[in-house]
């Protein structure tokens, strides 16, 4: 590898906003860490950069299983009255 070309790579956590459960954050590793400003939290007494996401799989209605289907017209009923029955 050629030196000083690649970003910097360390623990960063991930913070879902939106999920039910309150905060819930993820620590893992990302070239974000590198970013300068980036807010902290700490995590056993280790300050780690913050990054906020709208989505992850704490929120997301597939994963949470409270996704719906809003079916105003009946997928069904549309698709017998256009084609007829088959």
């Amino acid at each position: 590898m050629q030196r000083d070309i690649h970003p910097t790579y360390g623990p960063v956590v991930f913070r879902d906003r939106s999920a039910a459960e309150g905060d819930q954050l993820v620590l893992t590793r990302s070239t974000l860490a590198g970013r300068e400003g980036l807010p902290t939290v700490e995590i056993d007494g280790e300050a780690y950069p913050v990054v906020d996401v709208d989505v992850s799989a704490g929120s997301h209605p597939f994963w949470t299983g409270r996704g719906r289907t809003i079916d105003t017209e009946g997928r069904i009923e549309k698709f017998l009255r256009r084609y007829g029955q088959a």
